[in-house]
């Protein structure tokens, strides 16, 4: 299940390397289309994951589960053979529905197999997975994509994907089933709300933040959020019922957990560019650049649970968005000559961050919900992770293209307006030192912007803990 879990989030993070390729590969993506490329998979993963949730508690955690692999395993094949940029986008589609029905079941099959007494500890083990899934595949995917081929990536996800599928028909116990009705029409409600919001924030640096697309989705974004809230509210039994989010320890934990995967997948999206363009690292080093935010995760997240008890959630809570946001602002004053051990330590700060974060906030939201909705529990954590790293993505990619088209010469600007580095290196090829550099500029001042997001964010949560309980 754990396998499962990395495999999954790995996708996430893995395409940021890909980036780069993909700008300069025979698809010609715009700099929007790149965002949807990273974005899509994630898109529908974090929308279908509580009806994947709650599919599996109606039909059966396992067949769901199986089902979901299956799924995953044919939109990474259409992703591998894609001949465009819409069946690219297909494919990264279909991959994400089987991610959605994939995860959520695999933290209620843990459940329902371990003793009372040994939960929390699997608990904290599940959600340790998707902080090691994301170097996974910063990581694995840099061994991938040295081949030379973005195609790769997705090819080498298929068989991973199958032999999971093997393994879990073999292995995952069948759990009991409870008859809770789906609700369709919520989770296709959710997927336009959140494709309508993203489509207003990615658009907005190449079509104009006035421009007719870019205020239909926000407008859509507004209009849709409404209508599922209503549907939700109304419904006998809603996939995810809006009043839950009346209790305080709950908003706060799934306000917390979107702004840390905002904040850590929007530096992955960056990270990745940056280290090939600005140090001029190859796909390989730069998977293994990432490595020292993972020490953290591996060494720390079994000692989480000693400093909540010791220090107090507050207390932890507060830490991690310190050095989480504070991490990533120092990130931002590195630049093409900074020292990659200098650079490597602001990973390790923001890795700290995230490694006392995720237990703590996985169990807040966990311990909120009845044992019957475990799938929903665990679709609601995945929800908010993946939401907020589209999120994330999708805001540090428009702050990324619009400040490298600002940056770039004024000439370079006015005769070609290119809006990625790939495009604009084809147009100026003897002037990649200040295409470089603009986007070193545009990269800092891009991670800057989600620093402070996240250290803002982490004082809302940290504050509102602490006025939930002194109301009580």
């Amino acid at each position: 299940m754990c396998a499962c879990v990395v495999l999954m989030v790995a996708m996430v993070a893995a395409i940021n390397l890909a980036v780069p390729m993909l700008a300069a590969s025979e698809l010609h993506p715009s700099a929007s289309a790149l965002i949807w490329i990273v974005d899509t998979y994630v898109v529908f993963f974090a929308c279908l994951v509580i009806p994947g949730g709650a599919a599996g508690d109606h039909f059966g955690r396992k067949g769901v589960l199986l089902a979901g692999l299956t799924l995953f395993a044919l939109g990474a094949l259409l992703s591998a053979l894609a001949p465009n940029v819409p069946f690219l986008l297909a494919g990264r589609a279909i991959t994400g529905i089987g991610a959605a029905a994939v995860l959520p079941n695999t933290l209620a099959v843990l459940l329902h197999a371990v003793p009372a007494e040994r939960k929390g500890v699997t608990i904290a083990t599940w959600a340790s997975m998707t902080g090691i899934g994301g170097v996974v595949g910063n990581v694995g995917g840099g061994a991938v994509l040295a081949g030379g081929s973005w195609r790769w990536l997705f090819a080498a996800a298929v068989p991973f994907s199958l032999a999971l599928l093997a393994l879990a028909a073999r292995i995952a116990p069948v759990s009991p089933r409870h008859d809770r009705p789906l609700s369709p029409l919520g989770a296709v409600l959710l997927v336009g709300a959140s494709v309508a919001l993203l489509l207003g924030i990615v658009e907005g640096p190449e079509a104009g933040w006035g421009s007719p697309i870019v205020l239909a989705g926000f407008a859509g974004a507004v209009v849709l959020f409404a209508l599922w809230t209503l549907v939700e509210l109304k419904a006998e039994h809603p996939l995810l019922d809006p009043r839950l989010f009346r209790v305080p320890a709950l908003r706060s934990a799934c306000l917390g957990m979107t702004a840390i995967f905002f904040g850590m997948f929007a530096l992955f999206y960056v990270n990745a560019s940056f280290l090939q363009y600005g140090m001029g690292f190859s796909v390989l080093l730069t998977g293994l650049g990432i490595i020292p935010l993972t020490v953290p995760v591996v060494l720390g997240a079994r000692h989480v649970g000693k400093l909540v008890r010791r220090f107090g959630v507050d207390t932890v809570i507060a830490i991690a968005f310190v050095c989480c946001g504070g991490g990533l602002v120092g990130l931002s004053t590195c630049d093409a000559s900074t020292p990659y051990p200098a650079y490597a330590a602001w990973l390790v700060v923001t890795g700290v961050g995230v490694t006392l974060a995720l237990p703590t906030l996985s169990a807040a939201i966990s311990g909120s919900l009845p044992p019957s909705q475990a799938g929903v529990g665990a679709g609601l954590q995945a929800t908010t992770r993946e939401f907020g790293s589209a999120l994330g993505v999708a805001v540090i990619g428009t702050v990324l293209t619009g400040r490298f088209a600002a940056a770039l010469p004024p000439d370079v600007r006015a005769d070609h307006d290119p809006h990625t580095v790939a495009q604009a290196l084809a147009v100026v090829p003897g002037r990649s030192p200040e295409v470089i550099s603009a986007f070193v500029t545009a990269a800092s001042t891009a991670l800057r912007v989600i620093g402070v997001s996240v250290l803002v964010l982490g004082a809302l949560v940290v504050l509102q803990a602490r006025l939930s309980r002194e109301t009580k």
